[in-house]
C-alpha cells in the first residue's frame, strides 16, 4: 500500500538560463520605433533592441544595455572569461570586455565599443507581488532576440536577504540568462537568472546601482577569485552528476568549497542536488539550508530541500517546510504527498490533515489511496 502512494522523489531540475513588456521613455531611452511585424505592444517592440544575443563561458546567453556602451549580464554567462562576442542587430558580431567586479549576486558589466545606437533601460524600482513582467532574451530554437508571453511577479525580495531574487512565472528558456524583466509599465525591474518547473527568477534590477559601485580595475583580485570559483564549481556539479557512487573526500571538499565560493545560490542549489544523487545528504541539506538563507522565497529549493531531508529520513525536519509549500503551492501533488507522509511520520498530524484535505479537493481520484494510508499508516522507511 506504501508503494502505491509512493512519491516520486525527483528533485525539480534547475536552470541557469544561459543558454508584453511596455517601455515608456522613461524605461528605454532612445528606442526606435517598434517594427510593424512585431505582436507585442508597441513600447515593448522598442525595448527589444535593447537586449543582446552574447556567447562567452556559455554559448548562448543575452545582455541588457543599460548605458551608451555598457551591456549587463549574469556573472554565470562568462564565468571567468574575459571578454564576451556580442550579437547587434544588424548581425555584425562585436568584442566585449568584462568589467572587473566584486559584487557578490549573478551580475556583471561588459563594455562593448562601438555598440550601435539604441534603446537604454533604465532600473527600476521591484513592484510588489502579481505585478505582470515579461522576458526579453535570446530565444535559442528561433536564434534571435525574443518576447516572451506574460507572466507575474510570485515574491519580492525580503528586505533582510540582500542577495534574494525576484521570483516569477514569465516563461523563460535557456538562452535567457541575462535578458530583460520588465513590467507592463516598462520599467527594467530584474535581469534574468534560472529557473525549472515553470518557477523562475532573476536578478533584482536595483542591484545594477550596487554592481556598478564595486566594479572597475580596484575590483580585479576579487573578481578574479569569485569568476574563478563559478567555472570550478559549474565543472565540479557536471563532473558530480556523471555518476551515482559517493564521491571521494578530495571530490567532496573541492565541490562543496568551490561553489560555497561562488556565493551564488543557484550554484548551491546544483551542487546540493549533485551530492544528493551521490548520497551524501547531510551536505546536500546543508547546502540547500544556507541557499534558503540567501534567498527564503527561491521555491525550488525549499522543494529540492524537502525531498532530500525525505530520502534521509528526516520527516520531522520537513515539516516547517512543507507549511510554507503547502501555502505556496496548494494543489501540487507532490507537496501534497510529501505533506500526508511527513506529516503522519513527523508527528504533524494536522499538516497531514490539510494535505489530505487538499489532495481530496485538487486530485480526488488519489483520495482513496492516501487515506488507506493515513488509517493505517506503514511504518517509516529507514533513511538511505
Amino acid at each position: 500500500m506504501y508503494n502505491n502512494l509512493r512519491v516520486n522523489l525527483i528533485q525539480p531540475r534547475f536552470k541557469l538560463f544561459a543558454g508584453a513588456i511596455v517601455v515608456s521613455i522613461a524605461a528605454v531611452e532612445g528606442g526606435p520605433p517598434a517594427h510593424a511585424s512585431c505582436m507585442a505592444a508597441i513600447k515593448v517592440c522598442a525595448a527589444k533592441a535593447g537586449v543582446f544575443a552574447i556567447q562567452s563561458f556559455h554559448p548562448a546567453a543575452s545582455a541588457t544595455r543599460i548605458g551608451a556602451d555598457i551591456l549587463v549580464t549574469n556573472r554565470h554567462v562568462v564565468a571567468n572569461q574575459p571578454v564576451a562576442r556580442v550579437v547587434a542587430p544588424n548581425g555584425v558580431r562585436l568584442n566585449a570586455t568584462v568589467v572587473p567586479s566584486s559584487y557578490p549576486g549573478d551580475l556583471i558589466m561588459l563594455r562593448v565599443q562601438d555598440l550601435p545606437p539604441g534603446p537604454v533601460l533604465v532600473p527600476s524600482p521591484t513592484q510588489s507581488a502579481t505585478t505582470s513582467l515579461q522576458t526579453i532574451g535570446f530565444d535559442v530554437g528561433r536564434q534571435a532576440i525574443r518576447i516572451y508571453t506574460p507572466g507575474q511577479i510570485t515574491a519580492v525580495p525580503p528586505a533582510n536577504a540582500p542577495l534574494a531574487r525576484l521570483h516569477h512565472n514569465a516563461p523563460s528558456q535557456p538562452g535567457n540568462s541575462g535578458g530583460a524583466l520588465v513590467n507592463s509599465d516598462g520599467h527594467l525591474l530584474a535581469i534574468v537568472a534560472a529557473g525549472g518547473e515553470g518557477r523562475h527568477d532573476g536578478i533584482p534590477a536595483t542591484e545594477i546601482k550596487t554592481l556598478k559601485s564595486l566594479s572597475g580595475p580596484a575590483h580585479r583580485a576579487a573578481h578574479d577569485q569569485i569568476s574563478l570559483a563559478y567555472r570550478q564549481c559549474t565543472a565540479a556539479t557536471d563532473a558530480a552528476g556523471r555518476g551515482r557512487k559517493p564521491l571521494t573526500p578530495d571530490q567532496s571538499a573541492f565541490l562543496d568549497e568551490r561553489c560555497r565560493a561562488s556565493k551564488n545560490r543557484q550554484l548551491f542549489d546544483l551542487a546540493a542536488q549533485a551530492f544528493g544523487r551521490r548520497g551524501h545528504f547531510d551536505k546536500s541539506i546543508e547546502l540547500f539550508t544556507m541557499a534558503l538563507d540567501q534567498d527564503p522565497n527561491a521555491v525550488n529549493t525549499r522543494l529540492s530541500l524537502v525531498v532530500t531531508l525525505h530520502l534521509a529520513g528526516r520527516y520531522a525536519d520537513e515539516i516547517p517546510h512543507l507549511r510554507v509549500l503547502i501555502n505556496t503551492l496548494p494543489a501540487d501533488v507532490q507537496v501534497l504527498r510529501f505533506a500526508i507522509q511527513a506529516g503522519t511520520w513527523g508527528g504533524a498530524t494536522d499538516l497531514a490533515d490539510r494535505g489530505m484535505a487538499l489532495l481530496k479537493q485538487h486530485h480526488p481520484k488519489l483520495a482513496p489511496l492516501a487515506e488507506r494510508f493515513r488509517n493505517t499508516p506503514p511504518p517509516p522507511p529507514q533513511g538511505r
